[in-house]
């Protein structure tokens, strides 16, 4: 079953806040499986202030952020039948990481995320991070779930 996620519907799900909320929508969505988040970049992101003036780019640890903030909110949609608890999504580690060719203001960058293992609250994820179609970035990342009353 697919689904799609407006920024609402996001912040529901995770507690990202501007300026650390890196997902405007969320498509494609299977249910405990896979998911691709979109995020326009644009020139008035406040990174692009000191990530480059002259030059800006994206950083890497933003683009892997956006990368787990998708399965972060797929996560927790997918476990939405528990609708008493308060969720948090904790990095535990991310592995192979390599970025591949800048994101710059302009681009929509499609972030694919993939369930490679979910053990009780800790779920391992593959993300590939996309513009037009080429491979920007890609990382291999592990969360823990929280659940708070």
């Amino acid at each position: 079953m697919t689904s799609e996620l407006d920024v609402n519907e996001i912040k529901k799900l995770i507690p990202h806040r501007y300026p650390m909320l890196l997902v405007d929508r969320i498509i494609d969505i299977v249910k405990g499986e896979k998911a691709t988040g979109l995020k326009a970049v644009t020139n008035n992101e406040p990174f692009f202030q000191g990530h480059f003036p002259d030059f800006p780019i994206m950083p890497g640890v933003l683009i892997v952020e956006a990368m787990a903030q998708t399965a972060g909110a797929l996560v927790c949609h997918s476990t939405s039948e528990d609708s008493g608890t308060n969720r948090k999504v904790f990095f535990m580690s991310i592995e192979e990481a390599r970025f591949r060719k800048p994101v710059v203001p302009g681009h929509l960058l499609e972030m694919k995320v993939s369930k490679i293992q979910n053990r009780r609250t800790v779920w391992k994820f593959k993300g590939e991070a996309f513009v037009e179609g080429q491979l920007h970035a890609e990382a291999t990342f592990t969360a823990m779930i929280s659940e708070e009353a």
